[in-house]
């Protein structure tokens, strides 16, 4: 396939070592600076994947991401957070990575390079066509994300990638593509930087969009989440104390009665 491969373009900057350290922190946090543009040009695709979602979660389906090294650990941390932030089962949102669980914290060497692993890792999750599967790759030609995505559209599932390459195998291999043209890194090849950095943007967008457009949100407030620790308590009752006007203890209280913030406002506000 004929397309260049922007992440492996040499840097903009030259001679790092001879640069002094607020130099080298000046000109990462430039080349930073263009990552949120690079992130708006895609808001289109963004958008078209939150609608399917939507619809399909309504319809008890999930999303997973699937990837190798950052790309994967950047899925897994998404999937991680929504049911504390929402209240939503773990199951309805999974980050896969290559390697398996070892993976998160060491790399496992060859994992990524692995076509029918991410398959058999989807399948212990009795996937199916109400689901979503979203590959994650800066380079648009990990393995292990294409035999996933390859593999799930013949299955019938929605798919999406998101990668740093426009033009890349995985952007030709899944129904909506979201190509987030960050430019080479700083370093050189460097994918956990602007490139990791955009996928977070990118991921961040599509679960708290779709968090959002499922009810999970009330106003701004997360009246969903998981009240698991003292901080999170107070904020809960600092959200009743400003849906029902009344006083800490009392908000406190009836949190504690109700066991959830939307709970709480709804047999309240009655």
């Amino acid at each position: 396939m004929d397309y260049t491969k922007i992440t492996e373009t040499p840097s903009n900057h030259d001679d790092l070592e001879r640069m002094d350290t607020a130099t080298i922190l000046q000109k990462m946090n430039g080349e930073d600076k263009k990552v949120a543009d690079a992130v708006a040009l895609v808001i289109p695709q963004i958008s078209k994947l939150v609608d399917a979602l939507a619809e399909r979660f309504k319809s008890g389906g999930r999303l997973f991401y699937i990837g190798a090294g950052t790309s994967g650990r950047l899925g897994i941390l998404d999937a991680s957070e929504i049911p504390p932030t929402f209240g939503m089962p773990h199951e309805r949102v999974v980050g896969l990575i290559a390697g398996g669980d070892t993976a998160i914290r060491k790399a496992v060497e060859n994992a990524e390079d692995d076509r029918i692993q991410a398959w058999k890792d989807l399948m212990m999750h009795n996937i199916n066509s109400n689901d979503v599967v979203v590959g994650i790759a800066a380079s648009g030609t990990t393995p292990y994300v294409l035999g996933g995505i390859k593999d799930a559209r013949a299955n019938g599932l929605l798919t999406a990638g998101i990668t740093n390459n426009p033009g890349s195998p995985l952007a030709m291999a899944v129904d909506i593509p979201i190509e987030v043209n960050v430019g080479p890194e700083f370093v050189t090849g460097s994918t956990r930087m602007k490139s990791g950095t955009s996928q977070k943007l990118v991921l961040n967008m599509i679960s708290t969009a779709l968090m959002i457009k499922i009810g999970r949100v009330k106003g701004n407030k997360m009246v969903n989440m998981q009240l698991s620790n003292d901080k999170l308590v107070d904020r809960g009752t600092r959200y009743v104390m400003e849906g029902l006007g009344v006083d800490y203890d009392e908000a406190e209280a009836l949190l504690k009665k109700y066991g959830s913030v939307k709970k709480t406002l709804e047999e309240e506000g009655k």
